[in-house]
């Protein structure tokens, strides 16, 4: 068991329930249908790599440089991807975000991603067990 993927994985998985349901109860009706489309979107991809994270700590007794990679990645990942988005969905209440900033970070955040399944699927490769 990794103790600190498992950790943050718990607080990213905690994060977007609460920010499901916020987007669910909360927006609805004070943002755009898009804004409400983003919002889903970024809590979708931060559920995908939660779930991910939680897998990678099976993968704790190999102590892989790819697995920390893949951890760091999606760690990344959803702070950028899903974080930009979260931004930007609410851009119109909060005044907060800039999308010519934002913009950019987000394909970050998804690149980030490709990178994290990539390691994941080379230490799987490389896994002697």
């Amino acid at each position: 068991m990794n103790k600190r993927i498992i950790l943050t994985a718990s607080f990213f998985g905690l994060a977007a329930v609460v920010l499901g349901a916020f987007g669910a109860h909360g927006l609805e009706g004070k943002i755009s249908e898009d804004g409400l489309e983003t919002w889903e979107t970024a809590v979708e991809y931060q559920f995908y790599h939660t779930i991910a994270l939680l897998f990678l700590a099976t993968f704790s007794r190999a102590k892989n440089t790819y697995i920390r990679f893949s951890f760091v990645t999606f760690t990344l990942g959803i702070l950028l991807f899903s974080g930009s988005l979260y931004l930007l969905s609410t851009r119109a209440i909060t005044a907060v975000g800039n999308p010519a900033i934002l913009g950019p970070i987000t394909p970050l955040g998804g690149v980030c991603f490709i990178l994290g399944w990539l390691g994941l699927f080379v230490a799987t490769i490389k896994n002697k067990g």
